[in-house]
């Protein structure tokens, strides 16, 4: 398990199988000094973990911490389920969003995509969806949950459905979850992985849902 330390210390630790300091150093320099506050990550089966910090880093097994990947700031981020591709929320300066993050990509408004490499550094970096603005989670069929869903509503085009949305390995927009409230995060949980989590930001609350869809069990060989 690891947990990213957001305060004064920038750091990756590690709570289990032994609690321990995995990273917090980057080129010889403190994490806070060259990255920005922690943000989401995302683990690998390799023993390594991937973040956001204004900017997508990777810290392998051995705690060295590799980047900067992409040209976005980066929220939400995962992995696929055979842990090739690692979806970031953000949007490509290219494809029209604001400029923000110090590559110039907006850090919301869309979901990037990148191809990862054996050893875990990231390539092709490419729109993959339209939609997401936080926090990120995938089902055991490579389906993509994220905060910050948006399509359009059906019933009246012009209007727009929020919510949780969810996106096909394809990157086709399959529909949105309706919210009672502001979401930031979302996760498979559960003894079968069947349950959604979600964090509710302002006045914080973890609400949960059932759902058909099964989270992702299984890690690469």
């Amino acid at each position: 398990m690891f947990v990213g330390e957001r305060a004064l210390g920038n750091a990756i630790w590690i709570l289990k199988p032994e609690r321990k300091l995995f990273a917090n150093m980057y080129n010889g320099e403190p994490l806070d000094c060259v990255a920005g506050i922690i943000n989401d990550m995302s683990a690998d089966s390799k023993g390594g973990v991937y973040m956001t910090a204004g900017g997508i880093y990777y810290a392998n097994p051995k705690g060295v911490i590799m980047g900067r990947f992409g040209t976005i700031g980066g929220n939400g981020i995962i992995l696929s389920p055979d842990e090739k591709t690692l979806y970031v929320t953000g949007r490509l300066a290219s494809a029209g969003g604001a400029s923000g993050g110090r590559g110039g990509g907006g850090n919301n408004g869309g979901l990037v995509a990148y191809d990862v490499q054996p050893d875990g550094s990231l390539t092709n970096e490419r729109r993959f969806a339209e939609t997401c603005g936080d926090g990120s989670t995938i089902d055991a069929a490579g389906r993509i949950y994220c905060t910050g869903g948006r399509m359009p509503d059906p019933a009246d085009p012009a209007k727009a459905i929020v919510g949780i949305g969810v996106v096909s390995p394809e990157g086709r927009i399959l529909g949105v979850i309706p919210q009672p409230r502001g979401l930031i995060s979302v996760a498979f949980g559960g003894p079968d992985k069947k349950t959604l989590f979600a964090v509710g930001i302002r006045d914080v609350q973890v609400m949960s849902i059932q759902m058909i869809a099964q989270g992702n069990k299984k890690r690469p060989k």
